[in-house]
């Protein structure tokens, strides 16, 4: 049974990477990034070797550590796990629970990361070659990482699909998602002062993270080139501890979600009027804008994309605070403008099958791009004006004010027109409705991630005559010239909106069905 769904995973993702070329071009893409990863930290460790052994033991605790923590809590912050065969599909089979977890655990390790994960994990012992026996016990020590670590990824992405059921579930895990984001970038900044000792600080720091459940399994091979074999014994009981109370944490969230798999109704909602279709026109484009509004408020794919938001301002503000210069507070407007801006980049891929709705009641192409854009503006321009102006008035810049509207208000209209040209001409994979907002598919976030740069440079190209004037102004003391900003940027962008909304409405027209067909495979 076990060999049975590895072999489906395999035969799942090879039909997917198949049916998108795209994909498999962002697949192969990153294996090569894993490889050339993999060489370096190989490279590294083999002249790691001929560092001293308490050298040689910081470097491994420490990293061991790092990659544990990244495959537990990085999913959560980023696109996701791969999930090619979901627990939750599985439901109605009579595939007992320990089978399931041993087959996506198998199924995690080997994956690229999982490959590329546990080999980096086995070269660890190139650091203590010179002495066979501690490197056999490296070897050993880095099974059980690896291990840890695909055990992880999935114990905690089991747990959220646990959460995720609820909706005020779903808006503390938000929150909590949100308070290590917002702690982060003190925390870096907090690390990189104690770094500049790194000499004396990466032993201490090594040593508290050995007794840690990230860390322990890491420094058992130190431990005993170091001479203290009764540490090395109890590091490697608290790893393992780790690995089976993780393992026992998955199981049992594991168990919970397939008795009742996220998404699942057990109460019939009760009806409460129209709700926002009764407050936008009852017009084609008034009923997108209505349905886009509304899972702006209750869709958690939505909120994920806004998790951002408020820790832009945060972000800047301490390190703004920090050095002492309140000025680059400016840039808070402008980088809440593109994120909002480019927000709805993938709004029709996160319709899914639900889009077959506008083709059945042959909404036009340019409603729904306008429909969609309102929804978004209703929000993201107070959104960007009141942090634009909260940012001018901070940092004590009143004179830059209406140059910095003019560059955040372009930025944010050239945004959604770049959006509703490119969302209706693309199907990207995203997270169904329903899913784990954080989950992945092979290579998806990849081919988005590189779309979005490409998209990021053109919305920069298109938005440079209102950020040069504004830029000029601010450099020669010149309100008038922000004025001038301000002019041309509203100018220019809502020209460059009607440009995007009427192109991007007739690509839709034009590519609906086949669009539909993109998103029906990706379920």
């Amino acid at each position: 049974m076990v060999a049975h769904l590895v072999r489906l995973r395999f035969r799942l993702l090879a039909n997917a990477l198949t049916r998108s070329p795209w994909q498999a071009v962002a697949v192969i893409l990153g294996t090569l990034y894993g490889l050339f990863t993999l060489l370096l930290a190989v490279v590294g460790l083999v002249f790691l070797s001929s560092a001293p052994s308490d050298f040689g033991r910081t470097v491994t605790v420490i990293g061991g550590a790092i990659l544990i923590l990244g495959w537990t809590f990085l999913p959560l912050l980023s696109s996701g796990i791969d999930e090619t065969v979901e627990p939750a599909k599985l439901a109605t089979f009579p595939i007992p629970v320990t089978t399931l977890l041993i087959a996506l655990a198998a199924s995690g390790l080997l994956g690229v990361p999982g490959i590329i994960t546990t080999l980096a994990a086995f070269a660890t012992s190139l650091v203590w070659w010179q002495t066979p026996m501690i490197a056999v016990v490296a070897v050993f020590c880095g099974a059980i990482g690896a291990l840890t670590c695909v055990v992880g990824s999935r114990m905690l992405a089991a747990l959220t699909v646990r959460i995720s059921s609820g909706r005020r579930a779903r808006e503390a895990k938000t929150v909590l998602v949100l308070i290590p984001l917002l702690l982060l970038g003190p925390a870096v900044f907090a690390l990189s002062r104690l770094f500049r000792d790194l000499r004396e600080i990466l032993p201490v720091i090594s040593d508290v993270i050995a007794w840690t459940p990230f860390g322990a399994i890491w420094a058992v091979p130190g431990d005993l080139a170091t001479g203290h074999p009764g540490a090395a014994a109890l590091h490697a009981l608290i790893g393992l501890a780790t690995l089976v109370a993780a393992t026992g944490v998955w199981r049992w969230a594991l168990d919970r979600s397939l008795e009742r798999p996220a998404g699942a109704t057990t109460t019939a909602s009760s009806s409460r009027g129209l709700g926002l279709f009764a407050v936008f026109s009852g017009t084609p484009t008034g009923a997108v804008a209505a349905r886009s509004l509304t899972y702006w408020l209750r869709d958690p794919r939505y909120a994920q994309s806004l998790i951002s938001i408020p820790l832009v301002p945060a972000i800047v503000f301490f390190y703004s605070g920090t050095s002492g210069d309140l000025t680059g507070l400016l840039f808070v407007g402008p980088i809440v403008a593109v994120l909002l801006g480019m927000s709805i980049y993938t709004d029709v891929s996160y319709d899914n099958t639900a889009f077959s709705l506008h083709l059945q009641t042959a909404v036009s192409g340019r409603a729904d791009r306008w429909g969609r854009v309102i929804a978004v503006s209703v929000f993201a321009v107070p959104t960007t004006i009141i942090l634009t102006v909260a940012s001018v008035w901070i940092s004590d810049s009143g004179d830059r004010l209406v140059g910095m509207l003019g560059i955040s208000l372009g930025l944010l209209i050239t945004g959604l027109a770049l959006s509703s040209l490119v969302s209706g001409r693309f199907a990207f994979s995203v997270p169904a409705p329903g899913d784990n907002p954080f989950k992945s598919r092979p290579g998806g976030g990849f081919t988005l991630m590189l779309s979005m740069f490409a998209s990021w440079t053109a919305l920069a190209v298109l938005a440079l005559p209102e950020m040069v004037i504004a830029i000029i102004g601010f450099a020669t003391f010149n309100e008038t010239l922000g004025w001038v900003a301000l002019a041309v940027g509203l100018a220019l962008s809502t020209a460059l909106l009607v440009v995007g909304v009427r192109v991007g409405g007739r690509i839709l027209d034009e590519r609906g069905p086949e669009l539909l067909v993109q998103l029906q495979r990706q379920k």
